[in-house]
């Protein structure tokens, strides 16, 4: 037992008398020998002390000053006096060595509160944690292989020596049973690289059952604050790389803060430069092309750009919140790139906006007004043309051909005025284009005005039809005015589309109201006949064949010289004669079976021509009517003459009576006329002729007010009259009511039925005053509802 203690005395004298040499040596003292020795003489620098004591006195003198000092650091010395350490008590002056290590070097060790010793070895455990060959309990047995040591050694904070100087040792390579090569190398590479004095010697560590405590902790605590030191470099360093990433991180922040701050204040400014500059071309598409653009930029542009700033203006925040949190003077940024230049700019940009908006909606509201004043104008102007060649047109007068001339006159304006009228039209779709849907500057749309030109257009070919048929009238020196008046009345009322031409069934429709009615092939024989003479059945074609019907054009006598002639004055004609003639073998075949046979006749058949020719003393309307009427194919020789004698004879019976009023008009229909125009009690009246075609009488008359009882009552092949009080509704004006005349002849009646009734017509029309629309029906068609509505509803 006394020698483990003299050993451990042995082992802390030299141990801390090493560690007293490296603190004397690091302030300039000579390093000691012996501590018994060395601190007898109570050698000290603090103020005034014996330099060379030889007396006991000195001695005491310069160890109690020693002593003083010691303690006024607050360090407690017990059981220990200036006697002790000049007589050299070791253990006493262990003690005290063992106090001032624990003071100076091993007390300001923490480890989570704990103290001194306990602090020091949990740092020791911690560090040699990873190693599993080490396990640190004390400051004894646990260090008496090295291993410990060398893990301190390497792996000391962390392995932060490994981390900077892998080449030092290679712990994996250690032979672990050498417990001395171990500790040795971890002496040698303490006290070569990471300058730790050996305050221990091998033998102290591995040669001995137990090492000496204290003089472990000295040494260990030369590892923990060599690592320590280490460790506040690195946290310096850390510190220092932190601020100057911080430092680095605040420059890129400002210079992004002014990259993006100057950028976005230049494209404000081009954005207001090139509102500035912007000009209107004054149409409506280049306003909405201005406007479209800016709804653009709000919706795009102006977003990004509100979004920009919000980041902008954060980031300016983050940079002085990292700049306050370590104290540093805040950021001030560039002249013209501050916050509030930044605000102030986007307050510019906003009124900015605001003009820019003003100055697009005022030139749409200026397009727009003048889009209304240009239509207006010429609306107005256009209008104000129409009425000058309206003017003009209803004061022509003079001679036919004056009048002639100055109507086509007028009509050589019309083109300009369509031009005109595409011109106002142009303006009315630019309004429309342009959402231009009141103007207080006309009171004209293009529909009146087209409505009025194609008016006048008309009026202007009413105007040359009726002046060309006038002269057509005049000339005809063979017509009566009476004729001549009928059938201007007539072909006006037919020609349907105002063409002053009549197609085929206008044609037939006017001849049948004028009581000459053909079969549908004879009426296309004639029609294909005018065409070829005239190009168009004009009112000159239509009334030059109403006098080749109505007038014989070869006399009698001229007839009867023609025959003679043919005959070279012979009383009889023969079958060669007419050959001779050249007369088509169809013309020779029937006046060989009409004409009879001479009296005296020898040889080739003769045949009396004058006989005949007396027979037949007929005027041409006659002949024609003859003509229109097809006789049955099996009718040949005296049966044909037969049918054409009482066809003659119907005809002009008819004719006849008409012209000299043999059909008269009974009382009655006068009288239910007038009840039905003036009582409005009936609705229709069907008339017809009675029995002997002498007069016209009332058939029905009905106070239905259904269309379709009125249509049941006209018969299906028999001609008809009716008076139809016929009621409409006209848009805009309520109820009309047009009293209307009908003439009923449908196609499948018997053809001298059609003739008498339209040679009759003529004495039951003048004799019923009042009536307002005529309606000629061949078929049920032309007497539909809707097709008599849309001619009685014309100019009502």
């Amino acid at each position: 037992m006394d020698s483990l203690e003299a050993r451990s005395r042995d082992v802390q004298e030299r141990t801390f008398c090493k560690w007293l040499n490296t603190k004397l040596e690091t302030n300039g003292y000579p390093a000691m020998t012996s501590l018994v020795k060395d601190l007898s003489d109570g050698d000290t620098s603090l103020g005034r002390y014996n330099r060379n004591p030889r007396m006991r006195v000195q001695k005491a003198e310069n160890v109690n000053k020693a002593l003083e000092f010691i303690t006024s650091r607050g360090v407690k010395l017990t059981n220990i006096g200036p006697e002790d350490i000049i007589d050299g008590n070791l253990k006493l002056i262990l003690g005290m060595i063992w106090t001032l290590i624990l003071r100076f070097t091993i007390a300001d060790i923490s480890e989570e509160g704990l103290s001194a010793k306990e602090g020091l070895l949990l740092w020791c455990q911690r560090k040699t944690a990873p190693y599993k060959e080490v396990d640190v309990q004390d400051f004894s047995l646990s260090w008496s292989d090295g291993l410990a040591l060398f893990a301190n050694l390497v792996h000391g904070r962390c392995a932060l020596i490994h981390c900077h100087r892998p080449d030092l040792l290679d712990y994996d390579m250690l032979d672990k049973s050498d417990r001395h090569a171990n500790t040795r190398l971890a002496f040698q590479v303490a006290a070569d690289h990471l300058g730790i004095p050996q305050l221990l010697e091998v033998a102290d560590l591995c040669d001995t059952a137990r090492p000496d405590e204290r003089s472990v902790m000295t040494y260990v605590a030369s590892y923990f604050h060599a690592f320590s030191s280490m460790e506040q470099v690195e946290t310096v360093s850390r510190r220092v790389e932190k601020f100057a990433e911080l430092m680095h991180s605040v420059w890129l922040s400002k210079n992004d803060y002014e990259r993006r701050a100057r950028e976005l204040l230049s494209s404000i400014s081009v954005t207001q430069a090139r509102w500035a500059a912007a000009e209107f071309t004054g149409t409506y598409a280049n306003a909405k092309e201005h406007s479209a653009s800016f709804t653009a930029y709000k919706q795009t542009t102006k977003r990004a750009w509100v979004t920009e700033r919000q980041d902008v203006t954060t980031l300016f925040g983050n940079i002085q919140t990292k700049l306050r949190t370590y104290g540093l003077r805040e950021y001030a940024p560039p002249p013209g790139l501050a916050l509030s230049d930044l605000d102030a700019a986007w307050n510019e940009l906003l009124m900015s906006e605001a003009k820019r908006s003003r100055a697009i909606n005022a030139e749409i509201r200026q397009i727009k007004e003048a889009l209304r004043k240009a239509f207006a104008d010429l609306a107005n102007n256009f209008e104000k043309r129409l009425r000058s060649i309206s003017s003009e047109l209803a004061g022509i007068e003079g001679a036919l051909e004056d009048q002639q001339e100055q109507v086509t006159q007028l009509r050589t304006k019309l083109p300009l005025l369509r031009d005109g009228l595409a011109a106002v039209i142009n303006a009315e779709d630019e309004c429309r284009a342009a959402n231009v849907d009141e103007n207080d500057y006309t009171v004209f749309t293009c529909q009146d005005l087209e409505f009025e030109l194609e008016l006048l257009e008309q009026s202007i070919s009413k105007k040359i039809a009726f002046i060309d048929n006038q002269i057509v009238s005049r000339n005809m020196t063979n017509l009566t005015p009476a004729q001549l008046e009928q059938f201007e009345s007539t072909f006006r009322y037919f020609d349907r589309d105002e063409t002053n031409t009549l197609n085929q069934p206008e044609m037939a429709a006017a001849l049948a109201s004028l009581g000459i009615v053909y079969s549908d092939e004879d009426m296309d024989i004639i029609y294909d006949q005018l065409l070829q003479d005239y190009g168009a059945i004009t009112f000159e074609t239509f009334i030059n064949l109403l006098v080749e019907i109505t007038e014989d054009q070869t006399s009698p006598e001229q007839l009867r010289e023609a025959f003679r002639g043919i005959a070279n004055d012979k009383p009889f004609v023969t079958e060669l004669d007419l050959r001779v003639a050249q007369l088509p073998a169809s013309a020779i075949e029937y006046l060989r079976q009409a004409m009879p046979p001479a009296a005296d006749g020898v040889g080739d058949a003769e045949y009396d021509y004058e006989a005949w020719l007396d027979a037949l003393q007929i005027n041409s309307q006659s002949r024609w009517l003859v003509r229109a009427c097809t006789p049955p194919q099996d009718l040949r020789g005296p049966e044909m003459d037969v049918w054409a004698d009482e066809t003659l004879r119907t005809v002009e019976a008819g004719r006849r009576r008409a012209s000299q009023s043999g059909v008269g008009v009974s009382p009655e229909c006068l009288e239910t006329y007038q009840t039905l125009k003036l009582g409005k009690k009936i609705k229709y009246i069907i008339y017809t002729l009675n029995p002997d075609n002498t007069q016209i009488v009332v058939e029905k008359q009905s106070q239905s007010t259904n269309y379709d009882d009125f249509l049941a009552d006209l018969p299906e092949n028999e001609p008809r009259w009716a008076v139809y009080d016929f009621e409409f509704e006209k848009e805009g004006a309520g109820k009309r009511n047009k009293i209307t005349f009908f003439s009923w002849s449908p196609d499948d009646s018997k053809i001298k039925k059609k003739m008498l009734f339209a040679s009759s017509k003529d004495a039951l029309r003048r004799a019923l005053v009042g009536i307002a629309a005529e309606i000629q029906g061949t078929d049920y068609s032309e007497v539909a509802y809707e097709s008599v509505l849309d001619k009685v509803s014309r100019g009502a």
